[in-house]
């Protein structure tokens, strides 16, 4: 509350409320925002987001209860705002000219730019006069629009009700052959639609930005911008920047493919598994999962050159100490990764917060606890902070280096690998999250919104996939899977 107290003093004179007193007075922060990945969504866990876990914490700073408002697209959040029923917008929207003509805008941290993508069984266009003819398809009340020209000889058609998602999904089929969307929302999508290709951006980077009502004054913008540049001073944003988006190129068009084809092949033969020792263990079951398809593609009678064997690539020394006897045994292999990563996780500081206790974790798992630890050590000396995944990750490659290693405890370690390991899982994680996620209709917000560990069981049945519609229309028939009508 301190950095409120100098835009509170300077108003308490005023005859009407100011509308950070309404704030206070009411005890609520009223926001506007429409369900993406980029902004907004509800999983397992409850609500997420990059925009939410800003807004959560703003609200926490002011010491009210943030109460969300879901709208169905960015029109109906510029209506709303237009006539001051609500204090944010969260639309994923730049400050371009027109917006900041008839809103307050409040940057918040993340650059995104417009970018035209195509169905790769198209040519690839190099540029806008490459469309001659052609038509792009586009949601309402984007970032694009305003980067298009209407003399040049190509059409743009904007689909009301339809999402960025849902424009990228009828690129994958084929019904648009070209499109225009955000550069963020094609990284959270683009495993689900290995067929779309991004072929050049409409101008710069763009800053997103909160939006607030003009009919509103300054008071309230103004704390949130003080408070946006604490969380940039202090390391937040960028911490929160590397967890939604800071893994999101780990998948190629043959990777997202290959994956997807064998989670509706190969995990329902170890779903029901997966789920059993994840909860006696107290962890996601899609994070053992995720694990287990990054060390064997689920495949129990996977060898390595060293000797690592089975579903979850346990070593004999693992395996003997943790009591596993046949590691080629699925069930056996499963139930014993899902053991020795606990001991793993507990292993590392309690003090550290999820998810990146679980980042180090799996680091650990990988690499090492005492290789980790050196990592950890070699990011303290350098003065970054040995608890936060986001510095340490860049320390961990050093460890191949002589002249760091020797100033190690444990010595050598090829580092660069703990961090694509850790970086896929998150990666295979998210994208199970996302087809597996059936949260029931507006649930309780709850104050924990992260937490790998404790998840409730999954209820699908062993042998059931539930992938949603947008994703199910977007992948190929050879997958076994047939696609709904658009």
């Amino acid at each position: 509350m301190a950095l409120l107290v100098s835009v509170i003093l300077s108003v308490t004179a005023c005859s009407r409320p100011t509308t950070l007193q309404e704030v206070l007075n009411e005890g609520v922060l009223h926001v506007i925002t429409r369900e993406a990945p980029s902004i907004y969504y509800e999983g397992r866990e409850g609500e997420t987001g990059y925009d939410y876990e800003l807004a959560k914490r703003f609200a926490e700073e002011l010491g009210v209860e943030l109460r969300i408002r879901v709208a169905d697209d960015n029109t109906e959040i510029l209506s709303v705002l237009s006539r001051d029923y609500a204090h944010i917008g969260m639309a994923g929207l730049s400050g371009q000219a027109g917006i900041d003509d008839l809103y307050r805008v409040l940057p918040t941290g993340i650059a995104a730019q417009s970018v035209v993508v195509y169905n790769r069984e198209h040519g690839r266009p190099g540029s806008l006069k490459d469309l001659t003819g052609q038509t792009l398809h586009l949601v309402p009340d984007s970032n694009h629009e305003h980067h298009l020209d209407t003399e040049d000889n190509y059409q743009w058609q904007v689909h009301p009700g339809i999402d960025a998602a849902g424009i990228l999904a009828r690129v994958e089929s084929g019904e648009f052959a070209y499109a225009v969307v955000s550069s963020n929302e094609l990284e959270l999508n683009q495993v689900f639609y290995p067929h779309v290709k991004e072929a050049f951006a409409l101008g710069d980077p763009e800053e997103l930005a909160w939006l607030f009502p003009k009919a509103q004054d300054k008071t309230l913008i103004t704390a949130a911008n003080q408070f946006l540049q604490k969380l940039q001073a202090d390391g937040t944003l960028a911490q929160l920047s590397e967890r939604f988006y800071g893994h999101l190129d780990q998948l190629n068009y043959v990777g997202a493919r290959t994956f997807m084809h064998h989670v509706q092949n190969r995990l329902p033969n170890y779903e029901h598994l997966f789920q059993s020792y994840a909860k006696d263990a107290g962890m996601d079951w899609r994070l053992l999962a995720a694990i287990g398809y990054q060390e064997s593609h689920w495949r129990p009678n996977a060898v390595s050159p060293t000797g690592v064997r089975g579903l979850m690539m346990l070593t004999r020394n693992t395996a003997s100490y943790i009591g596993i006897n046949n590691r080629m045994d699925a069930e056996e292999s499963i139930e014993g990764g899902s053991k020795y990563f606990q001991m793993v996780h507990d292993k590392i500081p309690a003090r550290i917060p999820e998810p990146d206790r679980t980042w180090f974790a799996l680091a650990s798992y990988n690499v090492g606890f005492g290789h980790l630890e050196d990592a950890r050590r070699l990011t303290e000396g350098a003065g970054k902070d040995p608890d936060r995944w986001m510095d340490v990750k860049e320390f961990l490659p050093l460890l191949a280096q002589k002249e760091w290693y020797k100033k190690t405890r444990f010595g050598y370690a090829r580092g660069h690998e703990p961090v694509l390991y850790v970086q896929n899982i998150r990666r295979y994680y998210d994208v199970l999250a996302r087809i597996t996620d059936r949260p029931p209709a507006r649930p309780e917000p709850v104050s924990e919104i992260v937490n790998l560990e404790g998840t409730p069981p999954d209820t699908t049945p062993a042998n059931q996939k539930v992938v949603p519609d947008d994703i199910q229309a977007s992948l190929p028939s050879d997958l076994g899977l047939i696609p709904p009508t658009l």
